[in-house]
């Protein structure tokens, strides 16, 4: 059916077309994103103007005596003008997006890039203008203070809108079809995360005529404002007549796109003349992502050993009294593409006991709780000293890692490092993972720790190469330290 949203569908009595509800939906967005511009810049300037009287505290000014004259009322212009720099960064950066509520992890990661970016910028003013700031203390401690300001700000707000999203207010009304595993996904996932901001008006296993007059019925009446299609295999001629139907009912439009017949995830598309090309991606690690990934590891990896040195020297003594044998132990593992590479942590087990690892009588006596994978783990592992059990407990066994981390032969964040002998056994699903550097902890790790099996591990590493992002990377590593307190298993 060949459809003239023109001549055949007038529809000037629709409530949405008046005002109604769905454009008070996109008000409610526009409100809660608008309303988020003020609340920064109020919580940039309180942050600044705390940092401003701690600086001035007496206790703090009996350590280091103040030096310099930088008056209160130059210092709230200064500021004012500084705020107004930020926001502007904040918006660059996508933190006044129009859409649902985001995760924590990846509000907090934007945050505390853009803060961390105008920190540096209006460094690099004060050095290109001369203007030589005061207080090393104050923009310090304001840079500290406009993360924890703006992200407790913001969890007020984003809280205040979930909580109009659970009582159905300002959500967005779908339509599903398609009655496949991905309908199935989706539709679990509107309903058990309502913070989404959507809800499932009605499914449709396919969409055919008597559908078609149903949605337009329900387009009268105002029952939604989206449909989603999620057959991957639908016709052309189908795909394109509810392409009509949706533009024709005002209606938002979007499909479960299926390219190739396979999952893809990362994909960039350029012109040659009047031809598109596709590209599939591995991974966004291409490119400057691979750049962005190398500075971010060196800075913080080094961060990191500068701050757990004590904890370091202390468990090298602990290992050394506790058990015959090195400190450190040091094997081959497999790295990025497929290559070895010298593997670095504490030693937590006593002396050769990775000799015992495929010993036939060993393996016998004890039970191997990944049985069927590559993988193998010991039931209550005898070769794993006192030690060792506390520092396997606490990850603090990984901690020498950091160095790998440094000179470039690991990552902060990425798939587990992975043993010669259990890579022989990978299929071609779970070599994927040897795409990128592998990683002192990953979205595997923060998701149920050794806890998880096999596949399911293979199956988060394998998200994370083909959504990699720096924003990823910073929640995976926010993630991290509540995952280690959880615990992980060290038998």
């Amino acid at each position: 059916m060949d459809i003239n949203p023109i001549s055949k569908f007038t529809p000037p009595n629709l409530p949405f077309e008046r005002g109604g509800i769905k454009r008070n939906m996109k008000k409610s967005e526009l409100f809660f994103s608008a309303l988020l511009v003020p609340m920064d810049y109020v919580a940039l300037f309180l942050a600044a103007l705390l940092a401003y009287q701690i600086r001035y505290m007496r206790s703090v000014t009996d350590i280091r005596p103040v030096i310099f004259n930088l008056d209160l009322q130059s210092y709230i212009v200064l500021v004012l003008v500084v705020g107004l720099l930020w926001i502007f960064i904040f918006a660059i950066a996508g933190l006044y997006n129009i859409k649902g509520t985001r995760a924590f992890y990846e509000e907090a990661g934007r945050v505390f890039l853009s803060s961390s970016a105008g920190i540096a910028l209006v460094m690099a003013a004060m050095f290109f203008t001369r203007y030589l700031f005061d207080s090393r203390f104050i923009i310090l401690t304001s840079w500290i203070l406009s993360i924890l300001f703006v992200l407790f700000e913001r969890a007020i707000v984003r809280n205040i809108q979930r909580a109009f999203y659970k009582k159905g207010v300002g959500v967005h009304r779908v339509i599903l079809i398609g009655n496949g595993e991905i309908a199935k996904n989706l539709a679990s996932e509107f309903i058990n995360k309502p913070r989404l901001g959507y809800s499932v008006v009605k499914d449709f296993p396919e969409f055919q005529d008597d559908i078609k007059s149903e949605l337009r019925e329900l387009a009268k009446n105002d029952k939604y404002d989206e449909i989603i299609q999620t057959n991957a295999n639908i016709p052309r001629e189908k795909m394109l007549e509810l392409v009509d139907l949706a533009q024709e009912c005002h209606v938002d439009f979007k499909y479960v796109a299926d390219l190739l017949g396979t999952k893809v995830s990362h994909f960039q598309m350029r012109a040659y003349g009047e031809v598109p090309v596709i590209e599939l991606k591995r991974t966004p690690l291409d490119g400057w992502g691979r750049i962005l990934k190398r500075i971010f590891d060196i800075i913080f990896s080094a961060f990191f050993l500068a701050t757990v040195s004590p904890i370091v020297v202390a468990s090298a003594i602990a290992i050394k009294m506790d058990s015959e044998g090195p400190i450190f132990f040091q094997y081959k593992r497999i790295g990025e593409k497929g290559r070895v590479i010298d593997f670095l942590k504490f030693r937590t087990m006593i002396k050769d006991a990775h000799k015992l690892r495929y010993n036939k009588e060993f393996m016998e006596q004890h039970k191997n709780l990944r049985e069927g994978t590559p993988m193998i783990k010991f039931e209550n592992d005898p070769r794993i000293t006192r030690v060792g059990k506390f520092l396997r407990r606490w990850s603090i066994d990984e901690l020498p890692q950091l160095f790998l981390v440094l000179i470039g032969r690991m990552s902060l964040v990425g798939p587990r490092p992975h043993e010669i002998e259990e890579v022989g056994a990978y299929n071609k699903t779970q070599k994927k993972v040897l795409t990128i550097k592998p990683g002192i902890t990953g979205l595997a790790q923060v998701s149920g720790r050794s806890d998880l099996n096999f596949d399911e591990e293979v199956k988060l590493d394998n998200f994370y190469i083909e959504n990699w992002s720096l924003m990823m990377d910073i929640r995976v590593l926010l993630k991290t330290p509540a995952a280690v307190f959880k615990g992980r298993s060290t038998l």
